[in-house]
This record gives C-alpha cells, sequence and structure tokens, in this order.
C-alpha cells in the first residue's frame, strides 16, 4: 500500500497548488487529483451540498486505491471533513489545521488576519482552528470573493486586483495584524500583490506549502512513505478538461499531463 498514490481532492483548480508543494516536498509519492470542475464554486453552496459532493469525491479516489486523502478545498475542508473521519479507515487530512497550526506558531502580537471565500469564513473554521491552539490570539476574517475569478481569469497584475486587494485588506492592515492566513488554494497566485499591499512585517501563511508538511508527518506515523520509485499522477475532471488543463498550468507551475473526464470516455 506504501506506493499506492494520495488522493488528492478540490472543487477545481486551486487544489493544483497543494498538489506541486506536495510534489516538491515528497517527489517519490505518486498522486491522484479529481476536480469538479463542474460544480465549483463550492464556496457559495450549502454546508449538506458541499459534504455530499465532496464525499462522492473521496470515493472516488478510494475506488482508485488512495492510501490516503488530502480535501485540499478550504470550503470542503471547513464543512465536510469532520464528517468524514468517521466514515473511511485510510488517513485524511485537510488544509485548514495546518494553515491554522503554522498561523498560531508564528504570530508574535496575537493579531490574526484570515482571508478565504465566503463560506470557509462565514463556517469559522479557522477561527475555532487557531484558537483552540491559542487562545489569546485576535481573529481578523475577511472574505475576499473576487480574489478566486482573478486568479483564474490571470489578472494577478492589473490595476484593478491590487485595488480591490486594499479594498478587502485595508482593515486588516489597520488593525496591525503580523500574520496573514491564506485560507484558499488560489491566494498563493496572489502572494506578491498581497506582500507587497501588506509590509514584510506581516508573515503570510500558505495553506498548500503547510498541508505537504502535516502530510509527510501523517505519511511517517503511519508508515507509508513511498519507496524511491519513479512516481505517477493522474488527473480527474467532472468537466471542462481544456480549460483545466490551460489554467492548470499556471497552478501546477508545468504542463499538466492527460486529463480524464469523470464518466466519459
Amino acid at each position: 500500500m506504501k506506493n499506492n498514490p494520495i488522493g488528492i481532492f478540490d472543487s477545481g483548480l486551486g487544489g493544483l497548488t497543494v498538489t506541486r508543494a506536495i510534489r516538491e516536498r515528497l517527489p517519490y509519492e505518486s498522486v491522484i487529483y479529481y476536480g469538479d470542475t463542474a460544480r465549483v464554486p463550492y464556496g457559495s453552496k450549502s454546508k449538506e451540498t458541499v459534504i455530499r459532493f465532496t464525499w462522492e469525491a473521496v470515493q472516488f479516489l478510494l475506488d482508485h486505491k488512495a492510501k490516503c486523502i488530502v480535501v485540499a478545498c478550504n470550503t470542503a475542508s471547513a464543512l465536510a471533513l469532520p464528517e468524514l473521519r468517521n466514515k473511511i479507515d485510510v488517513p485524511i487530512i485537510g488544509v485548514i489545521n495546518p494553515g491554522a497550526t503554522a498561523a498560531a506558531q508564528n504570530t508574535s502580537n496575537n493579531k490574526i488576519g484570515v482571508i478565504a471565500t465566503t463560506a470557509t469564513i462565514s463556517s469559522e473554521a479557522y477561527t475555532e482552528a487557531i484558537r483552540k491552539l491559542k487562545p489569546e490570539s485576535i481573529i481578523y476574517a475577511q472574505p475576499c470573493p473576487l480574489f478566486v475569478p482573478l486568479v483564474e481569469e490571470g489578472w494577478a497584475n492589473q490595476d484593478s486586483t491590487k485595488l480591490i486587494i486594499k479594498e478587502y485588506l485595508n482593515p486588516l492592515r489597520a488593525a496591525g495584524i503580523d500574520t496573514l492566513v491564506l485560507g484558499c488554494t488560489h491566494y498563493p497566485l496572489l502572494v506578491e500583490q498581497l506582500k507587497s499591499f501588506m509590509g514584510s512585517k506581516v508573515a503570510l501563511v500558505d495553506s498548500a506549502s503547510t498541508c505537504a508538511l502535516e502530510l509527510e508527518t501523517l505519511l511517517q506515523k503511519n508508515n507509508l512513505l513511498a519507496s524511491e520509485k519513479e512516481s505517477e499522477e493522474s488527473f480527474f475532471v467532472t468537466d471542462m478538461a481544456s480549460r483545466f488543463s490551460e489554467l492548470g498550468t499556471r497552478f501546477l507551475g508545468r504542463q499538466l499531463q492527460a486529463i480524464k473526464v469523470v464518466g466519459k470516455e
């Protein structure tokens, strides 16, 4: 089972930043990626719907012999992960606890900002996770619903994007936070613009890299690290394979290999 793939799930493209971080940290691990591109975004859907969609994705990955599951979608991590842990026998992690842990360890003044989709912010998952680790923390949570479409349009460096960043993040900068959690897997593609606006004294916590670190620890703990071999990767989507391929190259940092649409030849 050690050489079985890591199953990675996201509602769309964003989980490719997590995939990239995992492949960089664990180059011998094979991965199988499932992107629910027919039903993205999850950030505006109900908790019950997110749980149902996530469970379908997890079952798909388990059918493809995944040795563990990474829920790379922040919304699904916030709303579905607790229930999923009681349903499956393989290890499963999300992106929220790793990000919360890194934020709690990093902050010096206990003022932490969190930016994410509306659903993730409304769930208060990051706030609860951080306060469990550091009860004295003051959390400034800001939904940023326009960031995802801006990233997918490739507009990271547009002046309009910088104005929207200013609009969303002004209150967090004024509050004097010293740590900012990027609570959506699309947001690493805005990291330079976010750094520029927030300034060098504010540390940015990327949930993709923190998730990859926690995954490595989890695999070691369960004796599931792959042997040193040539790894493989597979990508499955529920719709729009050509668009996924086109935009996914930006997220993954290289050309994606064969992409299959689930339910089609």
